[in-house]
């Protein structure tokens, strides 16, 4: 018998991706797996791919139905979480994949989210310094944002290392459509996003107050674009240098040890290709040779490092098992 797990919000994209790691996971047993319209389908006819679990009927997202797990995966759209996650039991642990309590911040929470803000749990990047021992002893996880990831990862240390100034920091970042979520949307139909790139949220994206909070940047102009692929970040940060450090041996000497945060050799720079389907980040930098400016560029899968691994990977240090278990370092390609 494994550790019983529940999958709350298993219809969506990151909760198909949650199954499939699961499904493959040497600790972990699928107890119940719960959807909203799609309760009472069964998983293979909601995501064909997830073999492991075809038979298995969705249920309803109810207390009852989630009694006798040890962990509950909450993969439900930002502002749902808060409601599910009260009705738990405080000694069942939970990992939450949406926003509803990243942000320490009730008035940021009010800037970008609508609703009454739900809490703070603790902050679900490893990677972040001294996290990891935080995220292992918490019964409640807020997992990041998957734009969070991508950009916190190429920022933090360059901040926190004195090597970048935390003013003026600018982000432009691609994203695949899975970032969108499952439901039908006039704009997310092939139609529309295959052969074009097109801006959304300009100006006002809700991951701008979570990726301040996690890597300490004041001010951050964030551009997000839709990218005609389903999976997939690449985020391109720059930020004023404050000497002459080489921001890539900074953060090579801050991911030395970690397991899925990878800075690739000099010459070479991230694709979305090579970290899909795993939990690993890729990143190079560079100082521009015009502006001056450091340019880190950033690459995960969203439904990856940037959603169901990630919730995986603080899942494992919740229950004491290898950080690593069930979980790919190694992307899928062509």
């Amino acid at each position: 018998m494994g550790i019983r797990v529940a999958v709350v919000g298993a219809s969506g994209y990151a909760g198909g991706d949650l199954l499939r790691i699961v499904a493959g996971h040497p600790h972990l047993e699928l107890a119940v797996a719960t959807g909203h319209a799609q309760a009472g389908s069964t998983i293979g006819s909601v995501h064909p791919h997830v073999r492991s679990f075809r038979d298995v009927v969705l249920a309803k997202t109810e207390p009852a139905a989630l009694a006798g797990v040890d962990l509950v995966f909450l993969a439900l759209p930002h502002g749902q979480s808060a409601a599910v996650a009260a009705q738990l039991p405080e000694s069942v642990k939970v990992v939450d994949l949406g926003a509803d309590f990243r942000l320490k911040d009730a008035a940021a929470w009010s800037r970008y989210y609508p609703g009454e803000h739900a809490g703070t749990w603790t902050y679900g990047l490893p990677e972040l310094p001294g996290q990891r021992e935080l995220i292992a002893a918490a019964s409640r996880v807020a997992s990041t944002g998957c734009y969070a990831v991508s950009t916190t990862l190429a920022l933090a240390p360059l901040i926190a290392a004195g090597v970048a100034d935390p003013e003026d920091v600018v982000v432009v970042a691609a994203s695949g459509t899975t970032g969108a979520g499952r439901a039908a949307k006039q704009h997310l139909l092939a139609s529309e996003v295959i052969g074009s790139l097109s801006p959304y949220k300009v100006g006002a994206h809700q991951h701008v107050p979570e990726i301040k909070q996690a890597t300490g940047a004041r001010t951050l102009s964030f551009t997000p674009v839709l990218a005609p692929m389903p999976r997939g970040i690449l985020a391109t940060v720059t930020a004023r240098p404050t000497g002459d450090a080489d921001p890539a041996e900074v953060l090579r000497a801050a991911y030395a040890d970690e397991p899925f945060v990878h800075v690739l050799p000099p010459g070479e720079w991230p694709r979305t290709s090579a970290t899909f389907g795993s939990n690993a980040a890729h990143l190079q930098a560079t100082i521009d040779v015009d502006s001056g400016r450091i340019v880190v560029v950033s690459a995960i899968d969203n439904l990856g490092k940037g959603a169901a691994a990630q919730a995986v990977q603080n899942a494992n240090l919740m229950l004491g098992l290898p950080e690593t278990a069930g979980l790919a370092v190694d992307g899928v390609a062509p």
